[in-house]
């Protein structure tokens, strides 16, 4: 029997959509196989009409999200649940409207009442697009007020739902970073499986230093590697059996947070945070400074806090930072003071602690503290909200494009472009540009490249500079757009007066050497050429040759300049540097020529 199709039970219905939610739940360890079952158990209750698991399963038939890959499957769904007004069908719509991805065409406006409409009904991803479109003014008259409204929103869910473990670790990669030579990454890569599966060997031997860092790895996730709970208390648990403060302090993370291994229990993470303070950890000080700031399991005492936040401020330990900063702006145990908070927040803010961000972007916003600056406050917000838990759509995207799913990495890459991730914006550029997801958009060549010069320009405006010279690329060539060689110059000049990239400085040198849209002048150009052999060791070769070839020109203008010349044009005409060089081109060949007779004779 086909149990699939037998009709179940609203209650019973719910309880296989939380059995899939739990095989999905971050940090399970259920891994590919678990994942698959929630698939299966939400598909068979989303054909019984279960509202939540429709939606799941409509965004899986977009994304490829262990179910069949399908946009039209994925679109059909969202249309039926937008009709009964759900936030996340009509985010769904808004980005098909948007990208023209299973529509004839794109449609600004319509995804535009889509995204406002899903995004007052409190879908923070819409929240994103909308203040994106304020910040960036993509069919919007630019708006900052109204950008820092929507990005506030998106902002507070990541924040509220933030806790005082590590949280997920984001990787953003640029697949410029891999192919391009001008492009300077600085982001880890995903871990290769064979150094993973050495640092495992070393820690079932008992290193110490091996087992911390498998568990660290395992608790946040990242570079690759799934969030896993149970492995990082096993390694933790291991690595705490010999004594070492850092897993006692990370233990007691896992169990202040609580987790399905560890259950929250503030008794138990106090007694592994005082064992890592006792031994001078500053992870282990924060910890303890936590519990007496908050009174979790002990009373409130902010001098203790205070102190102890103290001793792991000096180590640099961002938490610590984090919370110093919170006590001098609330004033607690402490005279307020707003510029020590701020400095703290700062701090903490540079080592990339998501609260402190968050906490900077709410004193920009109100003006506490600082001058109120609008642009400054949502560039917090928008920083906040870009490090939620949909930012795993970057691994899951660069995941299927390195294993050849190039159409499912374009879609995810492109889902988050319109939420405005730079990275996201310059992949799905890259992977237009090369022609590599021509299956989405069936169209021709010049229409796809129309789509790459749109994003190329929104990473652009957000100041990566490979995609500013990709920009004076394709208005140079005429990629996508007709050729315009000032519009060219302009872009390569924003790349160096912004980001001195060597390649803009070379391209800005061979214009002015042949007056492609701005004036030409040698002594620029050669100026131009010297500055990228400056700025790169790479643009050493192609300089060199620019260079000898300047070389030239300069004694022909000299040459030009003189009044011998100026009687030979009499007599030759104006071409006669053309004809002086083929006579001396020829001049070698006859010498070889009667040189080879004279010694065969």
């Amino acid at each position: 029997m086909d149990f699939s199709v037998l009709c179940l039970s609203d209650e019973h219905l719910e309880t296989t959509y939380q059995q899939a939610l739990r095989f999905l739940e971050r940090g399970s360890g259920h891994g590919i196989e678990g994942k698959k079952a929630a698939y299966r158990l939400l598909d068979q209750a989303a054909q019984q009409g279960h509202t939540d698991s429709m939606k799941l399963m409509a965004f899986a038939h977009l994304f490829g999200d262990r179910a069949r890959w399908s946009i039209d499957e994925a679109k059909k769904i969202f249309e039926e649940l937008a009709e009964n007004g759900s936030p996340d069908a009509q985010l769904g719509l808004a980005f098909m409207h948007a990208t023209g991805l299973g529509m004839a065409k794109s449609n600004q406006a319509k995804a535009l009442v889509y995204y406002m409409f899903s995004a007052l009904g409190g879908n923070p991803l819409s929240q994103m697009a909308m203040g994106y479109r304020y910040y960036a003014g993509i069919a919007v008259p630019q708006n900052c007020e109204n950008a820092l409204s929507y990005y506030e929103k998106a902002a507070k869910k990541v924040a509220d739902g933030f806790k005082f473990s590590t949280g997920l670790a984001i990787q953003r990669i640029r697949l410029t970073d891999e192919m391009e030579p001008s492009s300077t990454n600085t982001v880890a890569a995903p871990m290769d499986q064979n150094l993973i599966e050495y640092y495992r060997f070393l820690a079932e031997k008992g290193d110490v230093s091996a087992q911390v860092g498998l568990g660290q790895l395992y608790l946040s996730g990242g570079r690759g590697v799934e969030q896993n709970f149970e492995l990082a208390n096993k390694y933790f648990s291991s690595a705490a059996e010999s004594g070492h403060a850092g897993a006692f302090a990370f233990l007691g993370k896992m169990y202040l947070d609580g987790t399905h291994v560890t259950p929250q229990d503030n008794a138990t993470a106090f007694n592994f945070f005082l064992r890592s303070a006792d031994k001078g950890n500053q992870n282990g000080q924060a910890g303890l400074g936590i519990m007496y700031l908050q009174g979790r399991g002990v009373r409130k005492d902010y001098e203790k806090a205070y102190r102890l936040f103290s001793l792991a401020g000096e180590q640099g330990w961002v938490d610590a930072q984090l919370y110093l900063g919170e006590m001098f702006f609330k004033g607690l145990g402490v005279k307020r003071d707003f510029k020590a908070a701020l400095k703290y927040y700062q701090m903490a803010t540079q080592n990339g602690h998501v609260l402190a961000s968050y906490n900077l972007a709410r004193m920009h916003s109100s003006g506490i503290g600082v001058m109120r600056q609008c642009s400054t406050a949502v560039e917090f917000y928008k920083n906040v909200a870009e490090r939620g838990r949909w930012s795993e759509r970057l691994m899951e995207a660069y995941s299927a494009y390195k294993d050849g799913r190039r159409d499912e990495a374009a879609v995810k890459y492109l889902f988050l472009a319109e939420l405005g991730y730079e990275p996201a914006q310059t992949n799905i550029a890259y992977i237009l540009d090369r022609g590599e997801a021509d299956s989405l958009f069936p169209t021709s060549k010049e229409n796809v490249l129309e789509r790459a010069i749109v994003q190329w320009q929104r990473a652009a405006n957000q100041e990566y500079p490979l995609a500013r010279i990709k920009l004076g690329d394709y208005h140079y060539y005429g990629w996508g757009t007709p050729a315009d060689y000032q519009q060219a110059a302009q872009h390569y000049k924003l790349a160096v007066e912004r980001h001195a990239t060597a390649q803009a400085m070379f391209n800005l040198g061979l214009m002015h050497e042949q007056g492609l849209g701005i004036t030409k002048d040698l002594h620029l150009a050669k100026r131009f050429y010297d500055m990228a052999a400056e700025q790169s060791s790479d643009a050493a070769v192609p300089v060199a040759l620019a260079l000898a070839k300047l070389a030239v020109l300069f004694v022909l203008e000299k040459i030009n300049k003189h009044p011998v010349i100026q009687l030979l044009e009499s007599y030759v005409g104006p071409n006669w540097d053309i004809m002086a060089m083929t006579i001396l081109a020829g001049v070698p060949l006859i010498v070889f020529i009667r040189w080879r007779r004279g010694h065969n004779a």
